[in-house]
């Protein structure tokens, strides 16, 4: 019963550390892949580079889109790595 005893210490604290850390890094992940999968053309974004352009194509079979920084200059990037989408268009309606 006393080995017991010993280990509730230890399950107490992998309990702690998944609620307040590995759980909400989970949702945080999600989130962005959800963000990620939801970008359109006409949406201005944000790299993780910190380069602010907007969405001129979307490739989903190469998992790139086509981000245009400023006018005449278009870059491939990587879906994965934008930061943030600073402002979304509106779905198409139909």
């Amino acid at each position: 019963m006393e080995a017991i005893g010993q280990f509730i210490p230890l399950i107490l604290i992998f309990a702690i550390m998944y609620f307040l850390l590995i759980r909400p890094q989970q949702r945080k992940m999600k989130e962005h892949q959800n963000m990620v999968e939801a970008l359109r053309k006409g949406d201005q974004v944000i790299t993780q580079g910190g380069l602010i352009g907007k969405v001129v194509k979307v490739k989903d079979a190469e998992g790139e889109i086509e981000v245009e920084l400023a006018e005449g200059v278009k870059v491939r990037v990587v879906r994965s790595t934008i930061a943030q989408v600073k402002s979304k268009t509106e779905p198409a309606e139909g």
